[in-house]
């Protein structure tokens, strides 16, 4: 046989054999895809750690798993190899256009075989070569290679890499269907389950990176019609129109879902009426980009001053606008609704690799939505909203709540001490009786309102019975709303006693018609509430044990009732600030300064007897209120049981009268015993035993 004929047959050979061995891998990967059904992206077979001794803050290193070239790399934490890096990638500039024409392979070979009379194909050095030869037009050839890839940490850099790659030297004539599978590869690492990889990239700049690769390739983006989707993936959306100076307001509006949240998390972005009056009388184009995702990978360069962590909140949205526009107005869903979950609007320094809060201004932050006024320049072209710390607003509350909490438990059980110490000396006559019994009653039921919401405040309500939960949460209700019923019933004596004078109400009449106020009607509307809302679950909150408002609004059967009541009683303390004042004709300044002096005391006893504190919680409702009113209502309820002892007990003239009658009785009679012991009479007494 001719050595011409030998080196054709092995060539063929060869051939067959790549040929196979393609084939294999391309089976074995539709197989890995169909054993997927749910369309759930790989993350990579990995060693879980490494062999040996493990010595605190001591490092090695593992191979990845068959088919993937790097390595894991692992530290000593707390006597535990955790994974710290990973470079695990079966991606490669062969292996992305490996499908094309199958000749990326023959490259290797292609020094063997230059004697053949035949051209061998040049090797493909860069992911721009190969794309202009083999799709330059829409990129489309990459996309397969990158979508059967697994999400290693590894393959989401060496991605990172080639978008990098693309954005500098493939962006000069930048089209929708370009701009399309640039998203799709850009979709492929942003997946949810591809999220956790991105911590054991050894590049921390990797997400900053995409970021700014993105918003380059999107500046030279050319809309043609006026169709604002452009790119509409899961974790990519982009959408874009023309707009000129006459034009009205321009905005954009995106839903993505977050994890695997059934309804999209929202975000919007307008450009204002007055700034598209700067701009020159001719046709440009708007680009906006969400990302719903990207906010959890984003990693800030380390400064100083910025210590604590800041998770973003809400969409990320990039701008691509004409120069002349500066200023932009946003709006953004918050993805934790909690209450104290405050907002902070920031835009992305691609420069400085962080998040810069000079870049935007805080307009409205309520519960559910915060509205961003920003300056957009060609480094602050990104934008979202942070979750503040809850370090220093939340602590403070806490530390008020539970010192309060402490002093007025305290406060409580020492006034029901002294009421029952000095009862037989104060109830005298039926007002003063009915008045005794709701400083009691009123003292009982805040007492025990502080035990249960201790108790519920403690309570984990993951990890115990929901029927534990639903137990604390009603005698919860119950006990606040006593509170209040057995206010507004004081509150209806005073009225009673300044309109009627003549006529007065037998004992047993009052007290049974305070009883049913005090704690009939509140329980009245705990079961009620119990019995409409919790068959369907409704009753308690899924992350507390207190009355649910998002779903039933079950809230409402104690805001409403405490509201009406506080309402009712500021009207009671006005009245009795008018009777109080008694008109004299020619008063002197003295006798009007004791009226005033005697107005100012009795409101100021009744205030925090009738709950009017609780008043200052209609001002913690209103979104957007200063952080001040929420500590003054955290003051004045959590020490109220102080206030009791002290205004309706302490400053009461005829309590300290009966106290000091009491001690003086009991000093009497350790005095007679004193006296009777040393007696000579007992002296022989006890002698004589």
């Amino acid at each position: 046989m001719k050595p011409q004929a030998t080196m054709l047959c092995c060539i063929v050979f060869f051939l067959a054999t790549e040929c196979f061995q393609y084939r294999s891998k391309s089976h074995i990967k539709a197989r890995d895809k169909l054993q997927n059904p749910e369309g759930k992206l790989k993350t990579g077979r990995i060693q879980e750690k490494c062999h040996g001794p493990c010595i605190s803050s001591s490092n090695c290193s593992q191979p990845c798993a068959k088919h993937f070239h790097g390595e894991i790399g692992f530290t000593c934490i707390q006597k535990k190899w955790q994974k710290s890096t990973e470079t695990c990638t079966s991606l490669s500039v062969e292996t992305l256009f490996k499908d094309s024409t199958g000749t990326s392979r023959l490259s290797v070979a292609a020094p063997s075989i230059s004697l053949l009379d035949f051209r061998a194909p040049e090797p493909i050095k860069s992911v721009a070569q190969g794309i202009r030869k083999n799709c330059p037009l829409d990129y489309a050839c990459i996309i397969d290679a990158v979508k059967l890839s697994e999400a290693t940490s590894g393959n989401i850099a060496f991605i990172v890499e080639l978008l990098k790659n693309i954005s500098i030297d493939l962006s000069d004539n930048v089209t929708q269907e370009k701009m399309k599978s640039y998203s799709e590869v850009t979709n492929h690492i942003l997946d949810t389950a591809a999220i956790s990889n991105w911590a054991f990239i050894p590049d921390k700049n990797a997400s900053s990176d995409l970021l700014q690769s993105v918003n380059l390739f999107a500046r030279q983006l050319h809309i043609h019609n006026e169709s604002e989707n452009i790119v509409n993936e899961l974790f990519v959306q982009t959408k874009g129109f023309h707009i000129n100076h006459n034009a009205s307001e321009k905005s954009f509006s995106f839903s993505m879902s977050v994890s695997n949240a059934t309804e999209g998390v929202l975000g919007m972005a307008e450009i204002p009426r007055q700034e598209l009056r700067k701009l020159w009388p001719n046709t440009y184009q708007a680009i906006s980009i969400a990302f719903p995702t990207l906010g959890a990978i984003l990693k800030e360069a380390h400064f100083q001053n910025v210590s604590l962590s800041r998770p973003v909140n809400g969409l990320v949205l990039s701008m691509v606008l004409p120069e002349r526009l500066k200023e932009i107005l946003l709006t953004f869903e918050k993805i934790n609704k909690s209450r104290d979950a405050r907002a902070q609007c920031v835009g992305w320094h691609s420069r400085q690799r962080r998040w810069d809060e000079k870049a935007c201004e805080t307009k409205l932050d309520t519960m559910n939505k915060v509205k961003c006024r920003c300056n957009y320049t060609n480094v602050v072209m990104s934008f979202s909203i942070l979750m503040s710390p809850t370090s220093m607003t939340d602590k403070v509350l806490d530390y008020i709540t539970c010192i309060g909490l402490s002093i007025s438990i305290l406060s409580l059980v020492l006034c029901l001490l002294i009421e029952a110490t000095v009862w037989s000396r104060v109830v005298v006559t039926e007002i003063s009786y009915m008045r005794h019994v709701c400083i009691v009653n009123i003292a009982l039921s805040l007492l025990m309102a502080n035990v249960w919401f201790i108790i519920g405040s403690n309570f984990n309500i993951k990890a115990q019975d929901h029927r534990w939960c639903v137990a604390v949460t009603f005698f919860s209700h119950f006990f606040y709303l006593s509170l209040f019923f057995w206010m507004f019933f004081k509150a209806l004596l005073i009225i009673y006693g300044i309109l009627v004078i003549f006529q007065r109400m037998m004992k047993s009449r009052m007290m049974v018609i305070g009883f049913a106020i005090g704690y009939g009607c509140p329980l009245v509307i705990a079961v009620t509430t119990v019995a409409m809302t919790e068959p369907e679950k409704g009753y308690v909150r899924s992350d507390a044990c207190w009355l649910n408002w998002d779903n039933t609004k079950a809230l409402l059967a104690f805001a409403i009732p405490a509201l009406v009541i506080v309402a009712v009683n500021l009207i009671v303390v006005l009245v009795v600030a008018v009777n109080t004042q008694r008109p004299s004709i020619g008063s002197s300044k003295s006798q009007d300064v004791a009226i005033i002096m005697r107005i100012s005391k009795n409101v100021a006893i009744l205030t925090p007897l009738l709950g009017l504190t609780w008043g200052f919680g209609l001002a913690t409702l209103i979104e957007g209120t200063s952080f001040t009113f929420h500590v003054i209502f955290a003051l004045l309820n959590a020490f109220q049981g102080f206030f009791i002892l002290l205004f309706g007990t302490i400053m009461d003239h005829k309590i300290r009268d009966a106290l000091k009658m009491k001690m003086s009785s009991l000093k009497g009679k350790s005095r007679a015993a004193e006296n009777a012991s040393l007696s000579p009479t007992n002296g022989s007494k006890l002698m004589n035993r």
